[in-house]
């Protein structure tokens, strides 16, 4: 006689250490296994975008420090690429460079953090989490230098960045970059052949090519499914296409992949900012922009590589000092859109590296 068991629903959430946030999944389980699952958002709703309509072009850089805090300055980047092809300005040359300079620096923190505590919710072991935060520590330090601050960051401006770099911050950044190749050399043998890590990731939510298009899932997460799409080679944006550096990708589409991409995306990160401080040219680092900007009548989108894919911005302007829209295209909310498909069939220990190997911050999700 057949064994008949009956689904029941189990909440992971919304205040679970493995959710990386409030967001709760709402699973339905046959036994341990997987059979359907409801993601369920809005916990952290703050009303960014709504907020945004009633400040400055300038007094919004702040609000997206805060939306996925882990990559503070390429939100602001990707804020002001949107305003900056709204009202028509340019940017001057140093300035370019110095955002390339952040943005790939910010890649390389938001990718330690992903990957530590991937490992860590893999069950392996803590070590190599610790490792990378050491890393990362030394990247806030060279943050702190420029901006003043370590975590939320409000340095890029309309036009440029808000001050020049410290004298002392390319040789300290020249410094981190001769170091950091042997460190994540550390991390690889540590990590690459640990029995316990390679049995919980390989082969293990498998996010096919095709579905990852159809989902519009972008980033390290489309790149590790042989996706071989990066806007900074897409569509470049500033002066990208001054760069020489691959696209790593996957051939899997399993929590592997995704965290080998994420890997080595961080040696391409530093092979471009190699280069962009052997050019890095002398001058202003900010145009002429007025304090309080009047674009004119019309709408923009603007958009970046973000460190966990696609970011961008969708303004429309009325030809006041606030936005009429601002909008949001944020890459943990499309990100988590194939979460259901690339549950379904697992087990319940399973659905913790699954959803942790995509990488998201709720304070993007539910802005």
């Amino acid at each position: 006689m057949a064994l008949h068991t009956e689904p029941f629903i189990l909440n992971i959430g919304p205040v679970h250490p493995s959710t990386h946030g409030v967001f709760r999944i709402r699973a339905t389980l046959d036994g341990e296994v997987i059979v359907d699952i409801e993601p369920v958002f809005g916990y952290l709703h703050r009303g960014v975008e709504k907020l945004a309509e009633q400040r400055t072009y300038t007094g919004i850089i702040p609000l997206t420090d805060r939306m996925d805090y882990i990559t503070s300055m390429s939100n602001n980047l990707a804020y002001v690429l949107a305003v900056e092809k709204l009202a028509k300005v340019k940017v001057p040359e140093r300035a370019e460079y110095i955002r390339v300079i952040m943005a790939e620096m910010q890649r390389i923190c938001n990718h330690l953090v992903a990957a530590g505590a991937f490992i860590n919710d893999c069950g392996a072991f803590f070590t190599p989490f610790l490792y990378m935060f050491r890393e990362r520590e030394k990247l806030m330090d060279l943050f702190e230098m420029v901006s003043g601050q370590r975590l939320t960051y409000n340095y890029m401006r309309v036009g440029g960045v808000s001050q020049d770099l410290p004298a002392e911050f390319l040789p300290a950044l020249r410094k981190f970059l001769k170091e950091m190749p042997a460190h994540i050399a550390e991390y690889e043998r540590l990590i690459n052949d640990n029995e316990i890590f390679l049995a919980r990731s390989r082969m293990i939510g498998i996010l096919p090519k095709e579905l990852a298009i159809n989902c519009g899932i972008s980033g390290p997460v489309a790149r590790a499914s042989g996706v071989k799409w990066d806007l900074r080679k897409a569509d470049p944006y500033g002066i990208y296409d001054r760069f020489e550096f691959d696209i790593p990708t996957g051939t899997v589409g399993d929590a592997n992949d995704r965290y080998t991409v994420r890997i080595a995306e961080m040696k391409q990160s530093l092979r471009i900012i190699e280069q962009a401080v052997e050019k890095i040219p002398a001058g202003p680092v900010i145009s002429d922009v007025p304090k309080v900007l009047h674009p004119p009548v019309g709408e923009a989108y603007g958009h970046l590589e973000g460190p966990k894919g696609e970011l961008g911005f969708y303004l429309v302007s009325d030809g006041g000092i606030a936005p009429y829209r601002f909008h949001v295209r944020p890459p943990s909310l499309i990100n988590l859109t194939a979460l259901r498909q690339m549950l379904i069939g697992w087990k319940i220990q399973d659905a913790i590296t699954i959803f942790g190997s995509i990488d998201i911050t709720m304070g993007e999700v539910d802005r």
